[in-house]
């Protein structure tokens, strides 16, 4: 039946024709039948919305023709598959049940008829001798539960005599424990099918099911519903909640008078038209009425009560009648209302003696997980564990920074993890080996004029390499850059750059427009009121995009076309604030502008201004074509990932259900006494007993030679070679004997145990195999994440925890990198505050809102957070804090409410990862104790000074110099901050002056070459 807003769909009655000769329009997938056209259009169109529901697939967003076809068809299927012989008892246990959820309905019947066969249905039986054979239930007894006399309870059964296929004269005679059905056959996804395509129901609730008419006709089914299940007596049941009514009170509607029925049929009131009957439900719970006296008693008081009130005050219009008592004893009183006479009818009330007290209303059951603020705070002083903090300028005083981090301020915490994820995700792009966070973060503060940090420097020359490619890729720009189209034309036109004129008097000449093809408006002189840098001096004989293009990084190289990039990203609104900043801290006005200077400045600039280069560099990079298609290769290496583990998860299921037949045979060829030799976990028999098995002694045959043989045959070239092979194929030999005969010996079933033993141990295997195949395929598909980063989840104050090795990088970082040894990446989690938004849709509320939740919880918002919180807490989302610490983790767990929405899945995704989390940072302490120890034994104060000291050993000091980027070396044969090799051709080569660079490999070959960590998978 088709559905409609989820009730069925009602045909039109067929109207009235007058004669043969009328014209009709008819549908007829409906039958239904218009005499003129606008209403058959109308129905047509109401038939043609796609707001109909397939009742047999619960399919929507279908028109009224695609769900009566896709009906049809399903019903037909339905009716097809499910068994015959249990069509009509399931519907007869369907019939009339008032289980309104239709899932209930069917675990209910489920659970009844899955034990349960039926004459004339397709079963397998067990016979004596453990075949299993095919079959037709020709009969079936049930016997009851029996109590013997020593009181042992017999629980009740079955007997099924069932006729075999394969045996035509044989018939077998089995309990419930020795048949069964295929599985296939009687599941619930059928078996509701078949009830939704069979039986009806009513939109009112606790209507009953009841079987189609057609359905109920076939297999002999009442349709007489009972009376209780009736429409109109299920509100008054409800009210009344009791099913048997001493004496009913029913009230003419002529003449207002009072008629007693007796009760002893247990009849119940029928609605009447114009008549409503008002119940006190309290008092029909206590007080009945039970005959006339009682009657009486309650209207002489309830009059009494009412001529007193009447004298007072008027009374109301009575829209009611009242069951408490006959109203006529009472005279009525004409009343002036609006200036028009009316007769009221006075209400009576019962004696406040005869009124009971009200029960108690119990609370509401919560049903968690619900918002994390509505959760009552806890008990005082349970708060979550303290952050620490990487800048200097921490939200608290009473926190001081690490030791790393005593420049970096709190703003630049978010860039800094920002720059380093996203240089660790696409290194394979970069051409760089992976790093330490903490080797970044001090290699971005070294600024010693006699220290050259490799890490340092090929950060910086591998993301220049990603904007413009090089001469012999065909020097092609990969980001766009504002007006630089317009600019590299100009230069073509005059051999010179463009330069930038200012007028001597200071005055501001007359701006001529100009539209460029960018569609943005040009002046030809641009003035400049004051000067705050000298950048363009600086590339006014240098064009910095020709020399990213020859790669020309050396002696200041790279740092001048920082210097140009900056130049030319000013000139955007959205860079110029942050541009301009830099540009006067390179190329100030009190020094030349040479690339000497460009060098020293950026080698003194400090940390927060280094971060503020390379995260605009990064910002640039990612809308490179390069990276792009790496996360397009990664999204379709994620799709065979998913399509491969899905295979390996099918064939686990099926060596699971193949092992679980195994283990069914094997108890059952065991005995009830079974030998404790017996060990099925390693499918072997380790012992047997002596009455069953005579292990023979090891044969000494006429083979073995003496040493004096042995001694004759050392005289011959290689004759104790030969003589040693000879011994393994006797003993192989002997071996292979012996074990022949020891199963010669053993009896039949334990031979068969053996084999099914074997077996086990061999599907046991490959489900291992399955199960290590699907965690590496996990793996595979948590580093192959990489276009966002994903976050561990929120707690109830809405603070991010990050954990970058959740996706996008191994666990480890890369296995063939240069600081593999440390095995790990960052190494903490990380913990962002709140958004603004979400800080001031749920912490910094109105104060309406404050004053609500402070009746409630006894405090307000910012003062739980300060209490749960402690005093690093984190205000805005430009503060970071981290943990460092595995009992900090712990701790979190336990400071986290599983009742909140947010801090279930935050704990969860904790959980999940928490032994590699803890691992990661135990990995951490080593790494940085093993060096801090090697920095105290060498004696050399650890510090970045700027002058120039060739006697001390700077590799013992910082870590981050042992960093090499080896993968750039095996890639392109140097590092990306030397210059590309010169080779030399002969013949048609002899034009190209430098090598091509290779290009940029592809996911799926760095997947093959540098196979990542999989050692925690």
């Amino acid at each position: 039946m088709v559905l409609f807003k989820r009730k069925p769909v009602k045909y039109l009655a067929p109207p009235k024709v007058e004669n043969d000769e009328t014209e009709v329009w008819e549908i007829k997938q409906t039958g239904e039948i218009f005499l003129d056209y606008e209403s058959y259009l109308a129905r047509i169109d109401f038939y043609k919305q796609r707001r109909f529901i397939c009742q047999i697939t619960g399919h929507s967003g279908l028109s009224f023709f695609e769900a009566l076809k896709s009906e049809l068809s399903g019903a037909q299927e339905v009716e097809e598959a499910f068994p015959e012989a249990l069509k009509g008892p399931v519907l007869r246990r369907v019939q009339f049940q008032t289980i309104s959820r239709i899932n209930t309905l069917v675990d209910l019947i489920y659970d009844e008829f899955r034990a349960d066969y039926y004459p004339g249905e397709a079963v397998t039986v067990q016979v004596a001798t453990g075949e299993r054979l095919a079959g037709i239930v020709r009969d079936k007894t049930s016997f009851g539960a029996k109590i013997l006399p020593d009181g042992t309870l017999n629980p009740p059964y079955s007997r099924y005599l069932v006729s075999l296929d394969d045996r035509p004269n044989e018939e077998a005679v089995v309990d419930d424990n020795h048949i069964s059905r295929d599985r296939k056959i009687f599941t619930k996804q059928v078996l509701r099918s078949f009830i939704k395509n069979s039986v009806t129901r009513d939109s009112w609730n606790g209507a009953p099911w009841q079987v189609k008419h057609d359905l109920a006709k076939q297999y002999h089914i009442d349709t007489k519903i009972p009376p209780h299940l009736f429409l109109e007596n299920k509100p008054i049941d409800k009210k009344m909640k009791m099913t048997q009514v001493g004496a009913v009170v029913k009230i003419d509607s002529n003449n207002g008078n009072f008629q007693e029925h007796s009760g002893s049929n247990s009849q119940l009131l029928q609605r009447d038209p114009g008549i409503e009957v008002q119940w006190n439900k309290q008092n029909n719970s206590q007080h009945l009425i039970k005959d006339k006296n009682d009657l009486s008693l309650i209207s002489s008081q309830a009059s009494n009560q009412l001529d007193a009130q009447s004298k007072s005050q008027p009374p109301y219009i009575s829209h009611t009648f009242q069951v408490y008592g006959p109203i006529s004893k009472i005279e009525p009183r004409p009343i002036n209302f609006h200036n028009s006479t009316f007769t009221f009818a006075p209400q009576p009330i019962l004696p406040q003696s005869l009124q009971p007290p009200r029960p108690p209303q119990l609370l509401p059951q919560i049903k968690y997980p619900i918002e994390d603020l509505q959760i009552r705070p806890r008990k005082e002083g349970f708060r979550r564990p303290a952050l620490k903090f990487l800048s200097q300028d921490t939200p608290s005083n009473n926190f001081r920074p690490s030791r790393e981090g005593a420049e970096i301020q709190m703003k630049s915490v978010g860039l800094l993890l920002e720059t380093w994820d996203t240089l660790n995700v696409f290194c394979e792009i970069f051409v760089l080996d992976s790093f330490t966070f903490d080797d970044f973060v001090e290699a971005m503060q070294i600024s010693s004029e006699d220290i050259e940090c490799e890490l340092f420097v090929e950060i910086h020359c591998a993301a220049l390499k990603m904007l413009v490619a090089s001469e012999a890729d065909g020097g092609e720009i990969l980001i766009p850059l504002l007006e630089m189209e317009d600019e590299s034309d100009e230069e073509k036109e005059t051999g010179q750059p463009r330069s930038i004129s200012t007028p001597a008097d200071g005055h501001q000449p007359e701006r001529r427009g100009k539209t460029t093809r960018s569609g943005l408006t040009r002046t030809d002189f641009i003035a400049q009121p004051r000067k705050s840098h000298r950048a363009a001096e600086m590339l006014a004989e240098v064009n910095w995009i020709d020399r990213l293009r020859k790669r020309n990084f050396k002696d200041g190289g790279w740092q001048l076309l920082l210097i140009g990039l900056l130049y030319q990203l000013s000139k955007s609104p959205r860079y110029f604030d942050v541009c301009n900043t830099l540009l006067k801290e390179l190329a100030p006005l009190d020094l030349d502008p040479t690339p000497e200077t460009a060098r020293k400045r950026y080698l003194q600039l400090e940390v927060n201004l280094r971060i503020q280069v390379l995260e605009i560099l990064c910002m640039l990079i990612v809308d490179t074509k390069a990276v792009r298609t790496y996360m397009e290769e990664c999204s379709e290496q994620m799709t065979s990932f998913r399509k491969e583990k899905i295979q390996w998860q099918r064939d686990r299921k099926q060596y699971i259900e193949e092992l679980r037949v195994l283990n069914e045979e094997r108890k059952a060829l065991l005995p009830l006494n079974t030998p404790s030799s017996l060990s099925p976990e390693n499918g072997t028999l380790t012992k047997l007993t002596a009455g069953e098995v005579e292990i023979p002694d090891p044969v000494e045959d006429d083979f073995n030679e003496t040493d004096d043989d042995l001694r004759q045959i050392r005289t011959l070239r290689r004759g104790q070679d030969r003589a040693l092979e000879r011994k393994r194929k006797r003993e192989a030999h002997q071996d292979k004997v012996e074990k022949a005969d020891l199963e010669s010996k053993q009896p039949k079933h334990i031979k068969q145990l053996t084999k099914l033993s074997k077996e086990i141990k061999k599907k046991q295997d490959l489900i291992a195999k399955c199960e290590n195949e699907i965690s590496t395929l996990d793996n595979d598909l948590r580093e192959a994440d990489c276009p966002r980063t994903r976050l561990l989840g929120r707690d109830r104050f809405w603070n991010r925890y990050f954990w970058f090795e959740r996706n996008g990088m191994p666990y480890g970082g890369l296995p063939d990198s240069s600081t593999a040894e440390a095995d790990y990446a960052n190494g903490c989690i990380w913990i962002q505050g709140p958004g603004d938004m979400e800080r001031k849709g749920f912490i910094d509320m109105e104060s309406q809102l404050q004053a609500e939740y402070k009746e409630k919880h006894q405090m307000t918002v910012p003062e739980r957070k300060k209490l749960e919180e402690g005093s690093t807490s984190l205000y805005n989302a430009y503060q970071w804090g981290y943990y460092e610490d595995p009992e900090s983790v712990d701790e979190l767990l336990s400071w986290l409410d599983v009742r909140g929405c947010n801090e279930i899945r935050l704990h969860k995704e904790l959980k999940l990862y928490r032994d590699r989390i803890i691992s990661n940072m135990e990995k951490r302490k080593k790494y940085l104790k093993s060096w801090d120890e090697k920095t105290l034994n060498s004696g050399i104060k650890r510090m970045a000074t700027r002058r120039k000291d060739s006697s001390i050993n700077h590799a013992a000091t910082y870590r981050c110099l042992a960093w090499r980027n080896t993968m750039a070396i095996s890639e392109i044969g140097h590092l990306h901050s030397d210059q590309p090799r010169v080779r030399r051709s002969n013949k048609k080569e002899a034009s190209l002056s430098c090598t091509k660079e290779p290009d940029r490999p592809s996911k799926a070959e760095t997947k093959g070459r540098n196979k990542k960590n999989t050692g925690y998978r």
